[in-house]
């Protein structure tokens, strides 16, 4: 197999920002073969796709990069899922999919999980210090796998209603399914990988099942309340097993979505501080600038790089005229870097003026969960400064970016303090 195209794709993906400037300067559009689409750089051209859901459809928007090979998809044929999202629908479909998360991470939802988010991230910091030599003496921590990866899965897992005991296995889970569908693997990985996707699947589905027969309040409840009909009784009757595919796909997506993108958001965030010290130092003196940090540090490096559209007409967009079916790779990570909307777009600046960016997006697609995600990197950054304030990145380690545009994070991330 020609490896040059995968390289050329991970070489993009790695650091997107040199080719959104580009694309950015250039008249009209420009049509990016590694991605198989046209990119949308600008803030206005990626607002203008966003507002206009009728001519730039949401179906596709996680097209997978890399097609898994026939054996792997023999894999998954044994889980559950494959059922539409809400990410990858539009119109009335999408509004009936969006109600019970919107409803299941309301501001109240949010308020109520702050107290044990704040429990965990306390208890989370406490760990890797402890394992430290002493106060003194200083001490390290892969940031990453000891608290970055962790957080947001028990958070999302407690909204939702999942045992704290099946989170790592969740979690696991939601980072296999994006290897298989974002990445180049042998044949012989995409099927191991494929057996942790439907091992997942089966957790997922075991919830749907118990909360039919006995609902709770939790976010699990609602979405099987959405799929079930009013006249179905009184849950004594089982899930078919179309309903439990289409639970099990919300569920998937939701947690996925709940739990990666806001880990990639706590690594870029600490990893941007860190390589200003100025800025960190800051921080901690005036720890009151925490939110403008997070709102900085979600625009300056964006977790979600982006999601594709497909135009459903023939349409211009910056003055390129583009066909139906035409796919678009619709960047709010290079929105978020347009100096026309951010002055001096490629300077990290907690303390700039605050405009809105699309880090979390724009309209009908927004993310329901940007609320949660905020709070917990306003938690992650009370705790790091308060307590860790001689925290610097180890110098012997280097800082590599996983080659995504679907949660841009780093690899590892090897502190010091």
């Amino acid at each position: 197999m020609d490896s040059r195209p995968h390289d050329r794709l991970d070489e993009l993906q790695s650091d997107p920002y040199p080719h959104y400037a580009r694309a950015r300067d250039a008249e009209g559009l420009t049509f990016v073969p590694e991605l198989d689409a046209w990119l949308v750089a600008r803030d206005a051209d990626v607002r203008e796709v966003l507002r206009r859901a009728e001519d730039f459809s949401s179906e596709g928007a996680l097209r997978p990069d890399v097609m898994p090979a026939p054996t792997a998809l023999a894999v998954l044929g044994g889980g559950f899922g494959g059922r539409p999202v809400v990410v990858g629908v539009d119109g009335i479909r999408h509004q009936e999919l969006r109600a019970p998360i919107v409803k299941g991470l309301s501001p109240a939802r949010v308020a109520a999980v702050v107290p044990y988010a704040a429990e965990r991230a306390a208890a989370l910091v406490d760990a890797f210090m402890d394992g430290a030599p002493g106060e003194h003496k200083g001490g390290h921590v892969e940031l990453m796998s000891a608290y970055a990866r962790r957080l947001p899965g028990e958070v999302i897992g407690r909204i939702v209603g999942l045992d704290p005991a099946d989170v790592p296995a969740v979690v696991h889970g939601g980072y296999r399914a994006e290897e298989l569908l974002f990445r180049p693997l042998p044949e012989d990985e995409q099927i191991a990988v494929a057996r942790d996707v439907v091992a997942t699947q089966h957790i997922l589905d075991r919830y749907a099942r118990d909360r039919h027969t006995e609902p709770r309040e939790d976010l699990c409840t609602d979405i099987v309340a959405s799929v079930t009909a009013p006249d179905d009784g009184d849950g004594s009757a089982e899930l078919t097993l179309d309903q439990r595919h289409e639970v099990v796909s919300h569920l998937q997506n939701l947690l996925i979505a709940g739990h990666l993108t806001t880990t990639a958001l706590i690594g870029t965030t600490v990893l941007h501080l860190l390589r200003h010290p100025d800025q960190w130092e800051l921080l901690c003196a005036e720890p009151d600038r925490i939110p403008a940090a997070v709102e900085e540090a979600a625009r300056y490096d964006t977790a979600l790089q982006g999601f594709r559209r497909v135009a459903t007409r023939p349409v211009t967009l910056a003055g390129t005229e583009l066909p139906a079916g035409a796919s678009l790779f619709v960047a709010f990570g290079a929105a978020n870097r347009d100096g026309d909307r951010h002055p001096g777009p490629d300077r990290f600046d907690i303390t700039r003026t605050p405009v809105r960016h699309l880090a979390f997006g724009l309209g009908a697609h927004a993310c329901p969960g940007s609320q949660l995600a905020r709070e917990q990197l306003r938690l992650t950054l009370q705790e790091l400064t308060s307590r860790l304030p001689g925290l610097r990145l180890a110098e012997e380690h280097a800082v590599t970016m996983r080659p995504t545009m679907i949660h841009r994070s780093p690899r590892s991330l090897h502190l010091t303090w």
